[in-house]
């Protein structure tokens, strides 16, 4: 639509108010309308919302490019003319689970309401839950496909629309193609027919209704408690002093009954972000990688003198973790260290010639190691769970043991085809307490790792930009990369530059660029697929050394990070 003349963007706004079921959305394009307001019609119309990294997301708002009943209504119409085509993929039905996000309960009683008048049967999960929950209660039930109503850990003005397969994985090319496809087709008939106002709402082809079930919330969540527990050794250690918090989303409705069933002590909650809150009111973003977001936990860690600090994203399925150190301080582990950690567990206490690990381009290379050391099968994706949760399937004979990215997503069972912060928080817990029983922590199992394969120093570097124009300034820097790479950082030349736009034999393509440094280091340079952000991964490595000269290494690999990561921003400033 950007393209279009004036005239034409005020035919396609009344056509969107004249089908928009929200009165407080039509008014905010009524209200544009009557003040010639183009610009924010353009920035509403311009670019519409495109299944990305993890399905649908962006701001609340009215139009085609915001999160809002329409929207959410014209996609469930796709999907449910998609769903109804396909054969032997579950049993036809779809699993409708939501956070606690403003909004999210309206959407995703349109999800159900339209789906069901299109002759869908839909399971829907009665109060807000985590997303794990929707994952798993894909497969769990059989549904032909799930949507969950979130937008994870991205600022309160936001929701999103996440779609998982019968397989319980999300939603990826050219499904997702198709299911626009079916929406947009679904939009054109309500422009022509008699449906103005209701474009997906009534059966048609001689479909009739069908029945909207309230899923048996006690028995399922039975069942990922279950499946959960079976990640662990019942007779480990188990004397921990936890801190948790949900950072005000829907984790507490689980986590503390999951580690409760796992004979750990109750934990201490964050009483502040213990319920959910749509507002986030404690923190400036809802993401426990941003500076300041496990404050108040590490605070009440602090008078209770815990052992670790865990966090879920307000819809579960990331996890971070914090540690205490010798001076009193505290550290939280970066995502690459824990998925280190929980890689190394996983393969050492499994055994068979069908296991597998992933990753992805923008994660360390540590993974990679250890799957080489043990003689396990490694495969490495693209961004998004999506990938990592699919990673066997072009591996014949192999299953996925262990797959994890780099923003704190962890799947440690293959119950749950997704990321899933609250299954690899027990994990994690287990891993602490046999620890402290042994008189050692997780940071001397990471130790350990490192001096036995080397130091692999990571690092992120992000760009937040504004505005209706940040996905074409993101576009441009990564554009420049692309064409005009640079041949050295901090004095390490560039031996090597992959274009992923282009895709390679194992990868789709992909808007990322790679930049190589011998065996030393390396930059992936891509736009986020949730957020308006530009980012680079950064990775330096060392040889092994031993447990000797590991700080030693450890300091030297960091500061050859900042230097690249200087360079590397230097570099990234938008047209």
């Amino acid at each position: 639509m950007t393209d279009a003349t004036d005239e034409e963007l005020r035919s396609q706004v009344r056509a969107w108010i004249a089908q928009d079921p929200d009165p407080s959305t039509r008014a905010e394009l009524t209200s544009l309308l009557d003040s010639g307001d183009i610009a924010g019609l353009r920035a509403r119309f311009a670019e519409p919302l495109v299944f990305g990294t993890a399905g649908l997301r962006g701001p609340l708002g009215a139009g085609p490019a915001r999160m809002n009943r329409l929207v959410v209504r014209r996609t469930t119409a796709g999907l449910a003319t998609w769903l109804a085509a396909q054969h032997g993929a579950g049993d036809g039905s779809l699993v409708v689970g939501r956070d606690a996000r403003h909004g999210s309960e309206t959407f995703a009683t349109d999800t159900a309401e339209v789906a069901s008048r299109q002759g869908v049967t839909v399971r829907a999960l009665s109060r807000p839950l985590p997303t794990p929950v929707t994952a798993f209660a894909v497969r769990h039930l059989g549904a032909g496909a799930g949507v969950m109503v979130t937008a994870s850990h991205n600022p309160a003005t936001d929701n999103g629309y996440k779609v998982y397969l019968s397989d319980g994985a999300q939603v990826l090319p050219p499904v997702d193609g198709a299911i626009a496809e079916a929406a947009a087709h679904a939009a054109r008939d309500a422009v022509a027919a008699d449906r103005a106002g209701e474009p997906d709402g009534r059966p048609s082809g001689g479909r009739t209704g069908a029945p909207v079930e309230t899923v048996d919330e006690p028995a399922l969540l039975g069942a990922y408690r279950d499946a959960a527990l079976a990640c662990l050794d019942s007779s480990a250690a188990r004397e921990l002093r936890v801190v948790y918090t949900p950072l005000h989303g829907v984790g507490g409705a689980v986590v503390p009954a999951l580690f409760a069933a796992a004979g750990f002590a109750p934990l201490a909650t964050v009483a502040e972000q213990a319920a959910p809150d749509p507002d986030f009111p404690t923190v400036a973003f809802p993401n426990p990688e941003e500076p300041g977001a496990l404050d108040l936990a590490v605070a009440l860690a602090r008078e209770r003198q815990a052992d670790i600090v865990l966090a879920n994203d307000p819809d579960a399925d990331r996890l971070a973790v914090a540690v205490p150190l010798p001076d009193g301080s505290w550290r939280m582990l970066s995502g690459n260290e824990v998925g280190a950690i929980l890689g190394e567990h996983l393969i050492a206490s499994t055994k068979g010639d069908d296991r597998l690990v992933a990753t992805t381009i923008v994660s360390s290379t540590l993974l990679a190691s250890l799957a080489r050391e043990a003689g396990v099968a490694y495969r490495e994706t693209l961004t998004g769970f999506k990938w990592i949760a699919r990673a066997a399937a072009a591996v014949p004979g192999k299953r996925l043991l262990f797959g994890y990215e780099e923003a704190l997503g962890y799947a440690v069972t293959d119950a749950v085809a997704d990321k899933d912060g609250m299954t690899a928080a027990l994990v994690v817990a287990e891993l602490a307490a046999r620890a402290k029983a042994d008189g050692t922590t997780l940071l001397d199992r990471l130790d350990a790792i490192e001096a036995r394969l080397g130091v692999h120093a990571t690092a992120q570097w992000s760009l937040r930009l504004g505005g209706d124009g940040a996905a074409a300034a993101m576009a441009g820097v990564v554009r420049r990369w692309r064409s005009d790479p640079p041949a050295s950082l901090a004095g390490l030349g560039v031996t090597r530059v992959v274009d992923l736009a282009l895709g390679t034999g194992t990868l789709p393509a992909t808007d990322a660029v790679v930049v190589e440094m011998g065996k030393t280091a390396r930059v992936v340079l891509r736009p986020s697929g949730t957020e308006p952000k530009l980012k680079a991964y950064l990775e330096v490595r060392t040889p092994p050394t031993g447990d000797a000269a590991l700080a030693a290494e450890r300091a030297r690999a960091n500061e050859l990070l900042a230097a690249v990561r200087r360079e590397v921003a230097a570099r990234c400033s938008p047209d």
